[in-house]
């Protein structure tokens, strides 16, 4: 992996976190989802007349991934309702580089070599091990964790959906650009038919993160989507992963949350397994 896709993914991972941030300090989760979503809209109905159109063998891709994309976000919604924030999203993140790695190597024949196998392997690891930072409730909640592992296989496959399909669109993000204008598309719809009351209120108090959240999510997959094309999709979904650490750098020092070993543990092992993903092949 060359130092500018890492650098350029750690990025991502950063303003993956900060989204995060936004919608877990809102009142209304599916309100802040929705917002997040529709946020990429105006984005890229801009970016859309300056970026090549996407080769037509990639539209397969672009379906399967406005699937898998809307499929992600509402397993997350769920999972949140049914468990514990800090016990759900690491399961969901975690799981997903370890789901990537095993598809890649033993389905698609990409050969990853065992110092990047050992890095997925930890970053992975320290992620999942944030499970066990509370006792509560949404840890023993055996359908929580079943939804969050189901929301863990849903961005694996979407980042392998989206990975295969930015590489044969010939432009990364025209196809990202379609696939959030799609996104946003069936958002809105969704609200429409599920929470008329919680669209409406989206102009009114989701528009802070319309356009913070929107633009940082917008930013953040479209770098992520590139660097796709760049390395192996099963390296960059692993370093992604460690937005988690982010995540939680920012829940202990701006939104006052406790330190303890777990977290330390898991931050160390996700910048391990980052630091050995730099150098691997190097």
């Amino acid at each position: 992996m060359s130092g500018l896709v890492f650098v350029a993914v750690i990025g991502a991972a950063l303003l993956h976190a900060a989204w995060n941030a936004l919608v877990k300090g809102g009142a209304d989760k599916t309100l802040s989802m929705g917002a997040v979503v529709i946020g990429h809209l105006p984005i890229a109905l801009v970016a859309l007349p300056f970026v090549p159109l996407p080769a037509a063998e990639s539209l397969p891709y672009l379906a399967g991934g406005l699937v898998l994309h809307f499929g992600y976000q509402l397993f997350l919604l769920q999972s949140y309702k049914m468990g514990d924030l800090t016990q759900v999203y690491p399961i969901a993140r975690g799981s997903a580089p370890l789901i990537v790695a095993v598809f890649s190597v033993l389905v698609l024949g990409v050969h990853l070599d065992g110092l990047e196998l050992l890095a997925i392997a930890i970053i992975g690891l320290g992620i999942i091990s944030l499970a066990l930072v509370r006792q509560s409730d949404g840890q023993q909640n055996k359908n929580a964790a079943a939804f969050a592992l189901t929301t863990g296989v849903f961005i694996a496959s979407y980042s392998l959906v989206d990975g295969v399909g930015a590489r044969i669109a010939g432009t990364s993000l025209g196809f990202y650009c379609w696939l959030s204008l799609g996104n946003g598309i069936l958002m809105i719809a969704y609200l429409a038919a599920r929470s008329p009351q919680t669209l409406r209120a989206i102009p009114r108090t989701g528009l802070p993160i319309l356009v913070l959240g929107g633009g940082a999510s917008f930013i953040a997959y479209a770098v992520v989507t590139w660097a796709f094309t760049q390395a192996p999709i099963a390296l960059v979904t692993a370093l992604r992963e460690t937005s988690i650490v982010f995540a939680l750098l920012i829940g202990v020092f701006f939104l006052k949350e406790p330190l303890n070993l777990v977290k330390v543990f898991s931050t160390f092992s996700a910048l391990l397994g980052a630091i050995l993903l730099r150098y691997a092949r190097s």
